[in-house]
């Protein structure tokens, strides 16, 4: 399984970064983007998104 941003949804509030405990977020122009290899789907980024802008897949 993969974390996923939909860019669309994402409204830059970087509330994923300051959940992230492995610091796998960054923004990039002005959307998070996670990654991959640093992730390890813990899923505290997908409770902190208040837009429900990340997913498990």
């Amino acid at each position: 399984m993969a974390t996923v941003i939909d860019a669309e949804k994402c409204t830059g509030c970087e509330s994923c970064i300051d959940a992230c405990p492995l610091d796998a977020i960054e923004m990039q122009d002005d959307i998070a983007v996670i990654d991959a290899e640093t992730c390890g789907d813990c899923g505290a980024c997908i409770d902190a998104c208040p837009v429900e802008a990340i997913t498990m897949e």
